[in-house]
């Protein structure tokens, strides 16, 4: 039976993405084998609690959520959390997943919503992006850029014209928290007439930035 290392387990509110403001459970895997340096959930790198495919699946029902963000860390650094993405699927839910850009998302179930973070300069992993999975995206996906300066901005807004990420899904530009005003970054998308939506991370703004939330 397979199983998985998880950091936690928990109901809050979806803060970004398409489901913004939905109440969702998330699944938070344990490992990353990234390392961004303004990344803002390093205590799942390590540790976490080893749990049967059926132990996380009887969680997450127990909350009668509709809608399950498996993340991370990084989520597909386990094999089991393909037949995880699999299995929340056929039990009826709405399966988002969110992933770096550095890992191949081809055998990702087709029904989940991938959210792919590809890594801008400012992360410290931007040679670790695998280009090979936006043939793989949908309409039902996401691509995220995570903003911590000018730089950052100006490469994601050419990864944007160059690859015409636009065509492929829906785009979406975040600053880093404390280290780029949100002002700005709409200041430049709006100056540039870029064609991606802004957001800021919801639960953030309601509690700061608490593990758990």
């Amino acid at each position: 039976m397979s199983s998985l290392r998880i950091t936690e387990i928990f109901h809050s509110i979806q803060g970004e993405a398409d489901a913004v403001g939905w109440p969702t459970v998330f699944v938070r895997l344990t490992g990353c084998p990234l390392r961004c340096v303004w990344c803002d959930t390093t205590y799942s790198f390590q540790g976490g609690d080893k749990r049967s495919l059926d132990e996380v699946l009887a969680t997450v029902a127990s909350y009668a959520t509709r809608h399950v963000c498996v993340t991370g860390g990084e989520p597909l650094a386990q094999r089991a959390c393909l037949p995880l993405l699999t299995a929340l699927c056929d039990a009826g839910h709405e399966v988002s997943l969110e992933t770096s850009g550095a890992m191949d998302v081809s055998l990702v179930d087709p029904r989940v919503r991938k959210v792919l973070d590809l890594k801008c300069p400012g992360s410290g992993e931007v040679a670790r992006n695998r280009y090979e999975n936006l043939e793989l995206l949908t309409r039902l996906d996401q691509i995220k850029f995570v903003i911590a300066d000018r730089a950052d901005y100006d490469w994601a807004s050419e990864q944007c014209r160059t690859r015409q990420l636009q065509s492929i899904c829906q785009v979406l530009f975040s600053p880093v928290a404390d280290r780029l005003a949100p002002t700005d970054l709409v200041d430049w998308i709006l100056t540039d007439r870029l064609p991606v939506r802004f957001q800021l991370q919801l639960h953030k703004l309601l509690w700061g930035n608490v593990a758990g939330k």
